[in-house]
């Protein structure tokens, strides 16, 4: 199975939302997360698709959470 295959059985078994840009579609949340969200900061994972290889070293190079949670 490739990744996009993946994502998408993902997604039609009700396992994760459809990809979404945070930059212009904003973070998918619930109600009660935006309510909460000044008391309670909910945590809403997230994962981020790499093109490349490449792609991958450059986004662990600049976001050190995506190399440290990896291992977690």
């Amino acid at each position: 199975m490739n990744q996009d295959e993946w994502l998408n059985y993902g997604v039609e078994q009700g396992f994760c939302s459809p990809p979404v840009c945070y930059t212009h579609d904003g973070l998918p949340t619930t109600f009660e997360e935006d309510e909460s969200w000044d008391e309670d900061e909910p945590c809403v994972h997230i994962i981020r698709p790499y093109h490349t290889e490449a792609h991958r070293l450059e986004v662990e190079d600049n976001h050190s959470p995506s190399v440290w949670r990896k291992n977690g």
